[in-house]
């Protein structure tokens, strides 16, 4: 599913207009990526959390070069589902396999 397949799926669920839809999940996606920039996690209770993980100093090693690259300590966003959400997909019966997962070149 893609974007434009979930603000579909949003407005024929509710009635809203697809262009409230969209600018209503922008808000939403700009407000996460500004509170995790702010360095603060995002708690959505029933869904999951938002939250910054260190990631540690390391050296890594340029295979072309044959260099080793000190990394230095970083911050990266992740998302931890909650139990519900958890629970929700586990005793899913549509589940069967993994889905696969398609890289476009166009997006």
């Amino acid at each position: 599913m893609r974007k434009a397949d979930l603000i579909n799926k949003i407005s024929d669920k509710t009635g809203i207009p697809k262009v409230d839809v969209l600018v209503t999940l922008e808000t939403m996606f700009k407000e996460i990526k500004s509170t995790l920039a702010n360095g603060e996690n995002l708690y959505i209770r029933g869904f999951g959390s938002f939250i910054i993980k260190k990631r540690a100093a390391k050296v890594g090693r340029n295979i072309k070069k044959n260099v080793s690259v000190n990394i230095p300590e970083h911050f990266i966003p992740a998302f931890k589902p909650a139990r519900e959400f958890i629970t929700d997909i586990k005793s899913s019966p549509n589940i069967k396999e993994a889905p696969e997962f398609k890289e476009d070149s166009d997006d």
